[in-house]
């Protein structure tokens, strides 16, 4: 993810946790060093995002009570909906958006008030998917296909064949088809300019490339 994104994200995620979370939290939940995070806050507030801090060890950063953006009239009852259905979303792997689905589940947080994100987490302890299939897919692969299908990039795969075969491609993503246990992506090969069908679990390694 980019760096201005990236800030971007921060401030949602801290939206949707008013009792603060912490550098090393941040850092992994946008992949990044604790260093990096640092630097990201450290960059937020010469932006003049209203952050404090709480010093010492294990302190948490969270933004001012008075900082709201505009609202988005969620009740706690569509919100825990959407939350579980995400996290849902999330568990079952079929879907490669994760990370932007994730900034979106902050976003629904954050529009709430601090009584309704209590009744939130109250509402979605008692909503639950079972027999939810996990997939092997590597986030790393996720994350490269997040990237080329939202900044329109051609995307370099690792794909293994239904033969055993491992073969590298240069695609471009055109839809993203979820079905009950498998993804499917259906692509532009640019090496051969023919349109083919790849599953999601089988791709191996990608890297979106410019």
């Amino acid at each position: 993810m980019r760096r201005q994104a990236r800030s971007f994200a921060i401030t949602e995620y801290l939206r949707g946790r008013r009792t603060g979370v912490t550098t090393s939290q941040i850092a992994q939940r946008f992949g990044v060093t604790v260093r990096t995070a640092y630097r990201d806050l450290d960059a937020l507030r010469d932006a003049e995002l209203p952050l404090r801090a709480d010093r010492g060890r294990g302190g948490c950063y969270a933004l001012d009570r008075n900082y709201t953006l505009p609202p988005v009239n969620f009740t706690a009852r569509e919100a825990a909906l959407l939350v579980t259905l995400g996290r849902w979303a999330t568990e079952m792997r079929l879907l490669p958006f994760a990370e932007t689905l994730g900034r979106a589940l902050d976003k629904v947080r954050g529009a709430l008030s601090g009584g309704a994100q209590r009744e939130l987490l109250e509402l979605v302890k008692a909503l639950s998917f079972v027999s939810v299939p996990a997939l092997p897919i590597d986030e790393r692969v996720r994350k490269a296909i997040e990237q080329a299908w939202f900044d329109q990039q051609p995307l370099e795969i690792r794909y293994r064949g239904a033969n055993g075969l491992v073969s590298t491609r240069i695609v471009r993503l055109t839809s993203v088809v979820m079905g009950r246990s498998l993804t499917m992506l259906n692509a532009r090969d640019l090496q051969i300019n023919e349109d083919r069908q790849f599953r999601l679990d089988r791709v191996e390694h990608a890297k979106a490339v410019s």
